[in-house]
């Protein structure tokens, strides 16, 4: 298995090269962001459902990581050494299953495969399930282990991208989820090979030197928690992605020219039914006498009040002084003048 050591080599290597091209990249991002034409936004609806889906995924596989919900460990259990003879470490575990000190059909099935060193060891690596009831594994072929211990690395994975494959469905997350389907589903598959792989390189005989209990290396255990922690940090960090984006706050998306359409379209619709309202409204005053004569009595006192006001000295000259300030007459009459000759040529020329 890849050791602290390397992964600080690794680091050490790449960091001066990575680091500043993320940095740089984070800021084009925020630059991007800042200068989008399109407004923050609340989370839309159907984005909300995904979000709840994939914060109960995230939930779950945190609460999976619990030591609760963790298969025992035997060694850990009755802090046994690994080289405890086979009959003391099952005498100390009956005696904490219960007051009659019984084991339960599991432990009887370790009992046999414990007996040996390697056994002991592949116990640690692979866990109870695989140690108890794979029949035709071998001690002398540690990798027998793994592939009946495949279908139980791999079941979480194939859970965890159901959930993401239905968080950015366009069905339930719209476009704004669907966008992001091809890099949810490769994020699943490599956390997942990521798994088999580390879990496949792994020496089984890490712990074959270890005298105490506590500097065993319980590394079925640890893994278990390590993938759970995994689903849950992918899961969060893709509903976080999907809220972000969706509310136009990073990577805004403008609307496809379908969507464009379909708002200037429905646009259309409601001023169009304004319009009708308002010609009704008009039809019905011009037909009916008295809201006819209110309506002529309104409009002719509002020119008269209207002409009295612009008639004052005060307004004229205010007027008269706002127009010689923010408009220049002769070069509005030198456009209008153009305008002129260009329409009345083109009169005569099409004549």
């Amino acid at each position: 298995m890849v050791n602290l050591q390397t992964v600080k080599t690794i680091l050490f290597t790449i960091g001066p090269f990575l680091v500043p091209r993320l940095i740089s990249y984070y800021r084009s991002v925020r630059v991007q962001s800042q200068t989008s034409p399109l407004p923050i936004r609340p989370v839309p609806d159907h984005v909300r459902n995904a979000l709840n889906i994939l914060f109960f995924a995230s939930l779950l596989a945190f609460l999976t990581s619990l030591p609760f919900f963790t298969p025992e460990n035997i060694f850990s259990l009755t802090a046994s050494r690994l080289q405890t003879p086979n009959d003391v470490l099952f005498n100390r575990l009956a005696n904490m299953r219960s007051a009659k000190g019984s084991l339960n059909a599991t432990d009887e099935l370790l009992r046999a495969r414990l007996a040996s060193l390697d056994g002991r060891l592949l116990y640690l690596t692979y866990g109870p399930s695989t140690t108890a009831y794979c029949n035709f594994c071998n001690s002398d072929d540690p990798q027998s282990y793994l592939y009946y211990a495949l279908p139980e690395i791999v079941l979480p994975h194939l859970l965890n991208l159901i959930v993401l494959g239905l968080a950015t469905s366009r069905s339930i997350a719209g476009s704004e989820g669907a966008r992001w389907r091809t890099q949810a589903a490769i994020a699943g598959v490599v956390m997942a090979l990521a798994n088999c792989y580390l879990i496949g390189t792994y020496d089984h005989k890490t712990n074959a030197r270890v005298i105490r209990p506590q500097d065993l290396d319980n590394f079925y255990w640890r893994a278990l928690t390590l993938r759970s922690l995994a689903i849950t940090v992918l899961d969060a960090a893709f509903a976080s992605l999907l809220w972000a984006t969706s509310t136009n706050r990073i990577f805004p998306m403008p609307p496809s020219t379908a969507e464009r359409l379909e708002g200037v379209t429905r646009n259309l619709e409601s001023t169009r039914g304004k319009l009708t309202a308002v010609g009704i409204v008009r039809n019905v005053i011009v037909r009916d006498g008295g809201m006819r004569r209110k309506s002529e009595a309104y409009w002719r006192n509002e020119g008269e009040v209207m002409g009295e006001v612009m008639s004052e000295r005060e307004v004229v000259e205010g007027v008269r002084n706002a127009l010689t300030d923010r408009i220049q007459l002769a070069r509005v009459e030198e456009e209008a003048g153009k305008y002129a000759e260009n329409l009345f040529s083109g009169g005569f020329a099409t004549g």
